[in-house]
């Protein structure tokens, strides 16, 4: 559902503007989903949907990401020293920085942008230490952000507050430019309001395990424990809420969907001495967080930055296209080399005809998509995974006849091949009228892969076409429980339920079709099926 709802549409849109190394940051907004559903631990593969989004740039190249567990984040400033930093392109790092605009309300959401337009420089920067560190090492990490602010002359600014009172934090006059603390935790931060100003332009961090699970606003009355006990809980657990920090003022903060371990947690060390540096919100936020495809959201804009820091000149943004690929230079040459890694025994010419093929089809010219995969399997005849490619895209733009030639060609490298078979067996079928020819290719094709509702389908539209409706009623029925949700399977179905007189079978068929996909209503076969669909008899009561 990510894949199909969010990361696919976003890729499609940069894909067909050529923008994958002019992007740097992809902004979310209030209503998109925080959490990608899956395994807990360690290996899971449970994920925020924003985390999971910085790696877009790398599955475009082809890298494969794996979904469970972490992978390490890139820019991750790590154990270096902050002037190893530098600002984020892509001609270093294969991700895209991730940030979303949300509150518990739209117009605190919109808060964020109108505070990040005039950040304020002046504000204390507030590292609130838990007095017992279960951890042995997030305390010192707090610690450690201190002597690094002290060293940039930031001494006067910085509250490294140990003991459990809150006061020296809460009743400072003075504004509050960043905020560190354990969050619930801390028997001390058990509340919603944290009784500091935050300045325009303030940053946050908690190390709470899930005080991003929700922007459901809670009851007035709820206040965040340390606590097990459900009846404390709110979306799930006790822990705080990043909402809150947003309410009370801040900027940018990042919050975890769900349990990062210690691992995940954005470190304090490096996000204020960058962002003090000049680095902008995302690009500090990021330097500090160690893992990617886990559990962070970093919430603000972006590009919100108080402090002067180097900007990214034309240098770093524009790169001219490859000529062989038309892609950006960039990430063309990444593309390119996960594509000669990935097919060792295809020629490299070939490889690179593909992937030009590739960028054309993504800005919908398929006529110079087919003429370099044409070009491609010229220099690669025996490559399979081209002749497949050609034989699909000659197929949707109508040339049949070219397409069953490649398939054939296909089955005689590949007998095997269950695309090839699938799809031979229904192009002779239906386009050269030959359903006898495709019954013995659709049956291999199933007995290669019975568990695919698609390839079901075929063999049941075969029979239909040569008339043994009872089987392809039959077939379907299969095909359809394995893949509910296909609307052309139902389609099918309901042409087949009206080849056997059953009227009320097939216009259930025909309506649940069109109910899993509206665009059949409009096709000339849907209009012709609906009068044979008529001319049934009723059946009687």
């Amino acid at each position: 559902m990510y894949v199909s709802a969010i990361e696919a549409p976003i890729a499609a849109a940069i894909q067909r503007g050529g923008l994958h190394d002019r992007v740097l940051y992809l902004v979310l907004t209030k209503g998109v989903p925080l959490r990608i559903a899956g395994t807990t631990g360690l290996g899971g593969t449970l994920a925020s949907v924003d985390s999971e989004l910085t790696l877009l740039y790398r599955r475009m190249t082809g890298q494969p990401v794996p979904p469970a567990g972490k992978i390490d984040n890139p820019y991750f400033l790590g154990s270096r020293e902050l002037r190893e930093a530098l600002p984020f392109s892509h001609r270093e790092h294969d991700i895209y920085l991730v940030t979303r605009i949300d509150a518990f309300t739209v117009d605190e959401a919109l808060s964020l942008v109108n505070r990040a337009q005039t950040p304020g420089r002046d504000g204390l920067i507030v590292l609130d230490q838990r007095d017992e560190d279960v951890t042995g090492g997030a305390n010192q990490w707090m610690a450690h952000a201190a002597r690094r602010l002290n060293d940039q002359g930031h001494a006067a600014r910085t509250i490294l507050e140990s003991t459990q009172d809150p006061g020296p934090r809460t009743q400072d006059p003075r504004l509050t430019l960043g905020f560190y603390s354990w969050g619930a935790a801390d028997p001390a931060g058990r509340r919603r309001a944290t009784g500091m100003k935050f300045v325009p332009g303030s940053i946050a961090a908690t190390l709470a395990s899930s005080d991003a699970r929700t922007f459901k606003q809670p009851p007035d009355s709820w206040i965040p424990a340390g606590s097990n006990d459900p009846a404390t809980f709110f979306a799930g657990s006790a822990d705080t809420l990043v909402g809150d920090l947003i309410r009370d003022g801040v900027t940018g903060v990042s919050g975890q969907v769900a349990e990062p371990y210690l691992l995940g947690a954005v470190r304090p060390e490096i996000l204020f001495p960058a962002y003090l540096a000049g680095f902008n919100l995302a690009e500090a936020f990021y330097l500090a967080t160690p893992a990617l495809g886990w559990t962070t959201i970093i919430v603000g804009d972006p590009l919100c930055r108080p402090f002067a820091g180097r900007t990214l000149t034309s240098a770093d943004l524009e790169t001219a296209p490859d000529a062989r690929t038309e892609l950006p230079g960039i990430f063309s040459g990444r593309r390119l080399s996960q594509a000669v890694a990935a097919t060792p025994a295809v020629p490299e010419a070939a490889v690179v005809l593909t992937v030009r093929a590739e960028t054309m089809l993504a800005r919908g010219n398929k006529p110079a998509a087919r003429d370099a995969l044409e070009q491609a399997v010229k220099a690669a005849p025996a490559a399979v995974g081209l002749l497949l490619s050609l034989a699909v895209l000659e197929e949707t733009d109508g040339l049949h006849t070219s397409a069953i030639a490649r398939y054939e060609r296909i089955v005689e490298i590949q007998p095997a091949n269950v695309i090839a078979l699938n799809n031979l067996a229904y192009a002779l079928a239906v386009h050269r009228n030959a359903p006898a020819d495709a019954l013995p290719l659709a049956k291999r094709a199933a007995a290669l892969a019975p568990r695919s509702g698609s390839v079901l389908d075929t063999w049941a539209w075969i029979e239909h076409l040569l008339g043994n409706h009872a089987v392809a009623a039959k077939l379907l029925s299969d095909a359809i429980t394995l893949d509910p949700a296909a609307a052309e399977l139902r389609l099918h179905a309901a042409a087949v339920a009206a080849a056997l007189g059953d009227r009320v079978k097939a216009e259930s068929e025909l309506k649940e079709a069109i109910r899993l996909d509206s665009s059949l209503d409009g096709r000339d076969e849907t209009r012709q099926l609906r009068e044979r669909i008529a001319a049934l008899a009723v059946p009687k009561p």
